[in-house]
């Protein structure tokens, strides 16, 4: 009689639903670690696109204050009249000076 109760149509049947939510539960499982593995992909190369875009913004800063540096000094005009000497050019009635290296 122990027999006859173990394979009774509803205990099959019951097996069988079991065996049919297991495959839905494993397969929706399955999904969520894939659909999980590809978000934290696309997070990861968002994250190195951002570090990039930082960078860049810090060098465009760098390079905005050494700008905005050197156009405070341009309204300087001791600062034109050096950078007017080095280049060669001299004030009305001043005499040029040329520094040659010698050859000992």
């Amino acid at each position: 009689m122990a027999d006859a109760r173990k394979h009774t149509p509803s205990r099959t049947g019951m097996k069988r639903r079991l065996r049919l939510w297991f495959l839905i539960v494993a397969s929706f499982m399955g999904w969520a670690v894939y659909t999980s593995v590809q978000q934290l992909e696309a997070r990861s190369e968002t994250i190195k696109t951002l570090k990039a875009l930082q960078d860049q913004v810090a060098a465009a800063e760098q390079r905005q204050a050494e700008l905005e540096f050197e156009i405070e000094r341009l309204g300087n005009p001791e600062y034109i009249k050096e950078l007017a000497r080095k280049n060669g050019l001299t004030m009305p009635g001043e005499q040029p000076i040329q520094v040659t290296e010698s050859g000992d």
